[in-house]
């Protein structure tokens, strides 16, 4: 289906009928395409998708009652409706029950025709979504990009630059940097953003089974497939598919991933007949994809393939001045949960925050807050509420650290760009800071911030 309406295909072997259903049938919203007959039709199927498939239950090549069942179970998302003649009556009964979405007996009523494909169209879009629902996360939505310093900035033209564009895009990053909230951050910003966005972790996807995961199968393809099934690649058509951990799929596996890439096709296990598909990639990975190219673990075509758009997220250590924002963010949105009102972080507890290594990167953050929001007393986090560990090697940093991350550097740093992030509100940056007015005019006064 294209961005301005859907696809009918018309399988009938009377040229008049083909003319007649065309000329009819086809507005600015509908396109409308012929088959003379089965074979052709196949061609056409093989290369495009379509909404809604018409046909006469009797071909030259082919049975009508054939090509349904054959139809229906390559392309479970497609509606079909038979014409048929008067001796026919039987057939189209036997054909409802086997899954055709009506039946149109010849001669046939246009307005009726009209309204039945219509239908059948809504239908269509029915059976499609609750597919794509049913495998889509289920999730809360990743977190958006929360931060003000100069490495969030560039991440966020990284992504106005990419999302509208069709190029796949790998995300790199160490774990827990939150590579999943910059490929939100690319679908939502791309013309398939209302369209299916499928997720999947390949580190997570069953050995046995991987093949049939990623591109489907038909029934008795092997042994327990007792129904036909769609693939990752199926349900993410005209949509997004969306690739964590690409380093962990199989080798066996990154060549068949390779062709679809270029050629846009793919075949079900079991299946002769190869499908095209419209769909926009998005890979992320925590590994060095380059290391694996040379120890010979990722194959170097699919590296080039996917690395056509790199963007790599900084670890948060490196970018510590954003820590105070995401913390006030990821409290707003666990204490909105539970129905409690957003705490505060003492002036010592943001201390240990801002001067942690954070080797979990953002996760870990996010982490030692909803524990800090269990054990808050007062409405208040402090120290106490932190797990000792960090406690203790925030305060080693401190005393003796080389002095590049000196406390009090990061601190007075970091009042600055809150205040500027406010535009000098000193009300509203003291809140994200997580301390009280007369606590931040007193450090104002104590780092000669005017």
């Amino acid at each position: 289906m294209n961005s301005n309406g859907y696809c009918v295909l018309v399988i009938d072997d009377e040229e008049s009928i083909l003319k007649l259903l065309e000329r009819e049938l086809a507005t600015t919203e509908r396109m409308v395409e012929t088959a003379c007959c089965g074979r052709v039709a196949r061609e056409k199927l093989s290369k495009k998708r379509y909404d809604v498939i018409i046909s006469d239950i009797r071909l030259p090549d082919a049975d009508g009652l054939d090509l349904l069942v054959e139809f229906r179970g390559m392309y479970p998302d497609v509606e079909i409706i038979l014409i048929t003649g008067h001796g026919d009556i039987d057939n189209a009964v036997e054909a409802m029950r086997i899954g055709a979405y009506d039946y149109i007996p010849k001669p046939f009523n246009l307005d009726r025709v009209e309204l039945v494909v219509e239908r059948a169209y809504q239908r269509s879009c029915l059976q499609r979504e609750n597919r794509t629902f049913r495998h889509t996360k289920k999730s809360t939505p990743p977190s958006k990009l929360v931060g003000n310093s100069s490495e969030v900035k560039h991440l966020r033209f990284l992504i106005d630059k990419v999302a509208p564009t069709e190029v796949p895009v790998l995300i790199t990053g160490e774990s827990g940097v939150g590579k999943d909230v910059v490929a939100h951050s690319v679908q939502s910003g791309s013309a398939r953003s209302d369209k299916p966005f499928i997720i999947k972790n390949c580190a997570t996807l069953q050995k046995d089974l991987i093949r049939s995961e990623l591109f489907g199968h038909t029934r008795g393809a092997f042994t327990g497939a007792t129904e036909d099934r769609e693939g990752l690649l199926g349900f993410a058509d005209t949509g997004t598919l969306f690739l964590d951990e690409i380093g962990e799929l199989p080798l066996e596996l990154q060549g068949s991933l390779l062709r679809v890439l270029e050629a846009r096709r793919y075949r079900r296990v079991g299946e002769k007949s190869e499908r095209c598909i419209d769909i926009r990639f998005i890979f992320a990975t925590s590994r060095n994809l380059a290391q694996g190219v040379e120890e010979g673990t990722f194959n170097e075509a699919l590296y080039h393939r996917i690395n056509v758009f790199n963007i790599n997220i900084p670890k948060l250590h490196e970018r510590r001045e954003d820590i105070p924002l995401l913390a006030e963010h990821f409290l707003g949105r666990m204490a909105a949960r539970i129905g409690q009102q957003t705490p505060t972080i003492s002036e010592k507890a943001m201390q240990s925050l801002l001067a942690y290594h954070w080797p979990g990167n953002v996760r870990e953050l996010r982490n030692v807050l909803e524990r800090g929001l269990i054990l808050c007393e007062g409405n208040v986090i402090s120290d106490n509420a932190l797990p000792q560990e960090l406690v203790n090697k925030a305060a080693a940093k401190r005393n003796g650290g080389s002095g590049v991350f000196a406390l009090d550097e990061v601190e007075r740093e970091h009042i600055l760009r809150a205040l500027n992030f406010f535009d000098g509100n000193r009300q509203h940056a003291a809140q994200a800071l997580g301390i009280g007015r007369k606590t931040l005019y007193r450090k104002l006064e104590k780092y000669s911030i005017s």
